[in-house]
């Protein structure tokens, strides 16, 4: 049960601050959905940061793991919304930014990963 309750509170406080990013970002550029992309990005950097810091630092136990990987960092990214992004930009016919878009968050993503896990390394 405690498991559930890290989970759900981090999820939550996730997705609010990626509803934040979203109102903030996706309809200043409304051609492109910015505040989605740069919850992608930012929650796999949080994901590296998070991970190499409790290994390294030898807290990595299942609670925060929980709490912030699984809860925020999950609510917080939106593979859903991005999935449906992408299938509107291909419905529309635009090609460029479903390549784009789709490229762009996945390899940024596994970069953020890397760097994240690189930065703890430091610090």
């Amino acid at each position: 049960m405690k498991s559930l309750v890290l989970v759900f509170l981090g999820g939550g406080i996730g997705s609010v601050v990626r509803y934040f990013l979203n109102i903030t970002f996706n309809y200043m550029f409304s051609i492109f959905p910015l505040g989605t992309f740069l919850a992608n990005i930012l929650g796999s950097l949080l994901v590296g940061i998070i991970v190499g810091f409790l290994s390294k630092n030898q807290v990595l136990n299942d609670n925060l793991y929980l709490l912030f990987v699984i809860g925020f960092c999950g609510g917080f990214t939106t593979f859903s919304t991005f999935a449906m992004e992408n299938q509107i930009y291909l419905k529309n016919g635009d090609y460029l930014f479903f390549f784009s878009y789709t490229l762009g968050t996945i390899l940024l993503s596994i970069l953020a990963v890397m760097l994240g896990l690189l930065l703890t390394k430091f610090y």
